[in-house]
């Protein structure tokens, strides 16, 4: 196994419009299928100063901050035609980032256009409203774009969950400087330059490859009025500490341990499928993972059989090779805590009713390989089964009663997500209603759209995206109230 020719052998912070010259500390970016450097990247602290001024000075320009909306979306329209002309080319730089599938990459930068296709058509919608406050008084109630936007990404998803955050900003406005995580830049950098492509004047979509350290400056500079984050919820603290101190806007989606439960009168092959699916998309390396399958009592053993037949037949290999189910996880690091958190709970009690160890892939021993991992018996108060694993773990449990199966789905600290299967659709409306998690799926698990908003209850975020509702967490309402008469004064003689 080879990793393919890099695109360029140095990725540098993407500012005003063009890359800067390599500075900085120097990060090599490591293909996680092989363990092979195929390129470096520069975590450069001074494009920082650099990015927001850019992009402060065109958020106040005729060429971005005098368009009218349908100029903008527009240019949101021709952003996403861009975007797909590239796929093979994003879609590779996304595998070398986070080793997930190229069929699964490829298919996730084609949806992307239907992203910026909506939020175009959503830009077209903002209006004002006038609203009459006496014969002779009136309020114009109008939406403004905030200003400069600092979106922090994460490594799993840089280029798609970057888009969910720079098409609703851009539609409502706004100037976004990209923050991926100094290991997985390449396609964000490539999405500042095809946004160029797509007539985006210099300056309203720049990126920053850094660290920790870039991050809290972007999020600590006064130039920047509003702070998108995905990532853990120990960040998201951090970083909304940091933003409240300033009075910023502030919208987060951080972790998850969903639930995805199975009654008993539920379709069990269509959820057999569904939670192998929703469980190992990415090596588990998603947010929204159901790592946590709940199945009524009267069907645990034939679920359970059935599943760890359908995980055990998952190939794991190569993520060029169309043949994959799952890649590599993205990370030494990575490999290790779930090594960690899989061992602790085998020492505890646990079982491993398939996988359980670190994966050998032939001609790839140097890559971070994970088996895909069912355990049961697993003390529900074990680490593996309250933290976010983030690799492709899951652990099953029985319940007898749908009060049983609730209270275990909202035990944990996150609410992000949670799926169930049943026929009773009276079941349905109830258990929804129940669960304390922001996305919900009955019948099926990680079905996602534009129109939908995505986001989080408990520590698992703040805010939303995704739907027309994400544009408004980019727009700030201003007030207008003229008079038109004579107005009577209160201090009169």
């Amino acid at each position: 196994m080879t990793s393919p020719t890099p695109t360029a052998e140095d990725y540098t912070s993407h500012t005003q419009g063009r890359r800067r010259a390599p500075a900085g500390t120097v990060v090599p970016l490591v293909d996680p299928a092989t363990g092979a450097v195929w390129a470096r990247a520069h975590q450069d602290p001074d494009a920082v100063d650099d990015a927001v001024r850019g992009a402060r000075e065109a958020f106040l320009a005729p060429s971005w901050g005098g368009l009218p909306a349908h100029a903008r979306a527009d240019l949101l329209y021709r952003l996403g035609d861009v975007l797909v002309t590239h796929t093979d080319e994003l879609a590779s730089l996304e595998t070398l980032a986070n080793g997930k599938p190229l069929a699964a990459t490829r298919g996730e930068v084609g949806a992307l256009a239907r992203w910026y296709r909506y939020f175009a058509a959503a830009a077209e919608t903002l209006e004002s409203r006038s609203r009459p406050l006496s014969g002779t008084a009136a309020a114009l109630i109008t939406h403004e774009p905030l200003g400069v936007v600092a979106a922090l990404t994460p490594f799993n998803g840089a280029l798609s969950l970057g888009s969910w955050k720079l098409a609703p900003a851009l539609a409502a406005g706004n100037t976004v400087i990209l923050k991926p995580p100094p290991q997985a830049p390449a396609s964000s950098v490539r999405l500042a330059e095809l946004a160029l492509e797509a007539g985006f004047p210099p300056g309203v979509v720049s990126v920053v490859i850094g660290g920790a350290e870039e991050g809290q400056r972007l999020v600590q500079h006064p130039d920047v009025a509003m702070v998108t984050f995905t990532g853990s919820t120990a960040v998201a603290r951090t970083l909304g500490a940091q933003a409240a101190a300033q009075m910023k806007r502030y919208v987060c989606e951080a972790g998850g341990k969903s639930a995805h439960i199975v009654f008993a009168d539920g379709d069990l092959d269509a959820a057999v499928i569904a939670a192998r699916q929703g469980a190992f998309s990415a090596a588990g390396q998603t947010c929204v993972a159901g790592s946590r399958i709940l199945v009524q009592r009267e069907v645990y053993e034939e679920f359970l059989t059935r599943y760890v037949d359908a995980v055990a037949r998952l190939r794991v290999g190569d993520p060029r090779d169309p043949r994959t189910h799952i890649g590599p996880v993205a990370s030494a690091a990575a490999v290790e805590r779930i090594e960690s958190l899989v061992d602790d709970a085998l020492s505890r009690g646990a079982k491993a009713a398939t996988g359980g160890r670190r994966a050998t892939v032939a001609d790839a021993e140097a890559g971070f390989w994970y088996e895909p991992t069912v355990l049961v018996d697993a003390d529900r108060e074990l680490a593996v089964c309250r933290e976010e694993v983030f690799g492709p773990v899951v652990t099953v449990h029985p319940f007898d009663t749908e009060d049983e199966a609730v209270a275990i789905a909202n035990s944990v600290e996150f609410g992000l997500a949670a799926g169930f299967w049943t026929a009773d659709s009276a079941r349905a409306h109830r258990v929804a209603k129940r669960l304390e998690a922001g996305v919900v799926w009955v019948n099926t698990y990680r079905l996602l759209h534009w129109s939908v908003p995505f986001g989080g209850y408990k520590q698992s975020g703040i805010g939303r995206e995704n739907g027309v509702e994400a544009v408004a967490e980019f727009l700030q309402t201003k007030s207008v109230i003229t008079e038109h008469g004579t107005p009577a004064d209160p201090f009169g003689d």
